[in-house]
């Protein structure tokens, strides 16, 4: 009798748990595929519980207020939302506009490799999980918004790439370009004559000065890394704390910086300038109101658009050529994308495009050891909101290995350096040493041709930093 009831009960649990596991996977269906595309994205998302971590405001589960366990939920959804927003990616995919590429990029990466929800997520809210189809859903979405969004001629199996090959810009006006490459160069724009905006940003030598800190007026010093010309045109913002929106805002900060330039206001500037009755002449055929801050930014900021550089490798790699990079640069680059690097060094200058914090997985400044400064606080100091602190716009890699020393604070003399940190600081990655040469070899195919010639610069050394493309002397390594 005994065993009789003990298998009842063996059969009843079967059946329950065979019950359970049916509307466990009936609960994973996809959305309608009568839906939009992005329709179909949104209520992925939703039902992967994003909103539950990664709003500001998320509505909280009700196990969120048991002792002990809804600390931690408490902590994990506090983490999500420092790591990632995805308040603007939902709004623009219900509102039919586009979103951030990065937005896309870090959505791409997690259904791929099914990281979010994490499990103890998806084992309390059923229908959650990331499967296959939904993640085949996500991919597709990303590719086609790739094509539309970019629209660079990229074709075929390259076409859904997250990094994109450099397209030069469009109506420029010549007379504004050579007008503001001088001023680029003048030196009139510093109080004492003797830096120009070149000193900082020489485009012999990949449109930085290689310095950790910038020299200005009268020996002073800057606090931040400079952070290249070539390419700037593609940022969202400029600066590292995004306080400039555009190139003519970026280019009037350093005249007025006392660290830099040091004038008081550019009504001095434009006093000495205004003394230079060529330029006055050349001011006043191109712009009727002459010589004004405006005027000096713009021809600056129409320079600027043109210090684009194409035609690096990787490039040639987008648009066809399979010769263009070799096996250790391809590995490189999977690398590169396996780590999630490709989810904010996104687009055509690898990054520029969103904030992000310094230290996501690990405490940067903790390990760096030096006392904070003002410029450590990055994006908090133009918005005071906690979140922003340590936040900084994502710097670009294009010319990377001419662009040294690394990172905001010019703490990284190397590029091994500077990857081998950045995978242990922001994802929590101990990256063995082959795969550290392999990824630098990726960085190396970034560097691209500025007016048709190949950027290459000298270290302090007289070592040519940049290198002809030559697979002749390609090698393989043994990994670690």
């Amino acid at each position: 009798m005994k065993k009789r009831k003990l298998n009842l009960v063996l059969r009843a649990a079967i059946a329950v748990t065979a019950l359970l596991l049916i509307i466990y996977r009936m609960t994973l269906s996809t959305p309608p595929a009568e839906l939009s595309t992005e329709a179909r994205v949104a209520a992925i998302l939703e039902e992967s519980g994003c909103m539950s971590c990664h709003t500001a405001n998320p509505e909280l589960p009700f196990y969120a207020d048991i002792p002990v366990a809804g600390d931690l939920v408490k902590q994990d959804i506090a983490d999500g939302y420092r790591a990632y927003d995805i308040t603007p990616l939902m709004d623009a995919l219900h509102n039919g506009t586009m979103p951030n590429p990065v937005d896309v990029a870090k959505v791409e990466k997690v259904a791929t490799d099914k990281s979010m929800p994490a499990a103890k997520y998806y084992l309390m809210h059923w229908g959650s999980q990331m499967t296959d189809a939904k993640a085949e859903i996500i991919a597709a979405w990303a590719r086609d918004y790739r094509t539309a969004y970019y629209n660079d001629g990229v074709m075929g199996e390259r076409a859904g790439e997250p990094i994109r090959p450099i397209v030069p810009a469009e109506n420029i006006d010549l007379r504004k370009v050579a007008l503001g490459y001088d001023l680029f160069h003048d030196v009139r724009l510093s109080v004492d004559n003797t830096i120009s905006c070149a000193s900082c940003h020489d485009l012999s030598t990949g449109g930085v000065d290689n310095h950790q800190y910038s020299d200005g007026v009268e020996g002073r010093m800057g606090g931040v890394n400079a952070p290249t010309v070539y390419n700037a045109v593609f940022n969202f913002v400029q600066f590292w704390d995004g306080r400039a929106k555009t190139l003519a805002e970026q280019a009037a900060g350093p005249p007025v910086n006392p660290a830099e330039m040091a004038y008081n206001s550019f009504d001095e500037i434009i006093a000495k300038l205004s003394e230079d009755k060529t330029l006055v002449a050349r001011f006043e055929e191109i712009y009727p109101e002459g010589i004004t801050e405006a005027t000096i930014t713009n021809a600056i900021e129409e320079f600027e658009r043109t210090l684009t550089t194409p035609n690096s490798a990787f490039d040639k790699w987008l648009y066809g050529d399979n010769e263009a990079l070799t096996a250790q640069e391809l590995r490189g680059y999977e690398l590169f994308k396996e780590h999630s690097c490709a989810t904010c060094h996104v687009g055509p200058n690898l990054g520029g495009e969103t904030y992000e914090l310094m230290g996501l997985r690990n405490h940067y400044f903790e390990a760096r050891g030096l006392e904070l400064t003002e410029e450590d606080n990055g994006r908090y100091k133009e918005t005071k909101n906690e979140r922003d602190r340590h936040r900084f716009k994502v710097p670009g890699l294009r010319n990377i290995e001419l662009t040294w020393p690394y990172y905001h604070d010019g703490t990284r003399l190397t590029m091994e350096e500077a990857v081998r940190d950045m995978a242990l600081y922001q994802c929590d990655v101990e990256l063995c040493e082959g795969d550290i040469e392999d990824i630098v070899a990726f960085l190396r195919t970034l560097t691209g041709e500025y007016k048709g010639e190949k950027l290459t610069t000298t270290n302090e050394y007289g070592v040519v930093f940049s290198h002809d493309h030559d697979h002749d002397h390609d090698h393989d390594h043994d990994h670690e």
